[in-house]
């Protein structure tokens, strides 16, 4: 078994897809349009599938916002560098809700970036990942 995508529902599916690949470096992998039943998907990704997971944008024709409820954490990526991927993000516009720094309780660098739709992205340093 192997994670293939995670799915996202989205208030505007270009402002979205601009925070993934413009802010976050994601490919926009594919898109389908399915007016019969009033949804369009995007796929994004560092890379596409079998070798990487994919993150599924959803958007349902005329919804603007969901709620985020409170089972959603976040999503994770690997980052060789927090700091730099957090200033990364910033110059490009992009939201950081948490600076780099230690997790509580623990020696692992993190920091957190939100994208257009409030959702939460864990910045996870990993030294032999390739930068923003």
């Amino acid at each position: 078994m192997r994670l293939l995508h995670t799915m996202l529902r989205v208030g505007n599916l270009q402002r979205s897809i601009d925070f993934y690949t413009e802010i976050l470096g994601m490919k926009l992998l594919r898109t389908s349009d399915n007016p019969e039943y009033q949804y369009t998907l995007a796929f994004l990704g560092f890379g596409s599938n079998p070798e990487h997971a994919e993150l599924e944008l959803t958007y349902n024709y005329g919804v603007e916002s969901y709620e985020m409820g409170t089972a959603y954490g976040h999503i994770a990526i690997a980052v060789p560098d927090a700091a730099a991927a957090c200033a990364a993000v910033k110059a490009r516009g992009g939201n950081v809700t948490r600076e780099a720094g230690p997790v509580k309780g623990g020696s692992t660098v993190i920091a957190f970036v939100q994208d257009p739709d409030g959702y939460k992205i864990e910045l996870i340093e990993r030294l032999s990942e390739v930068k923003l």
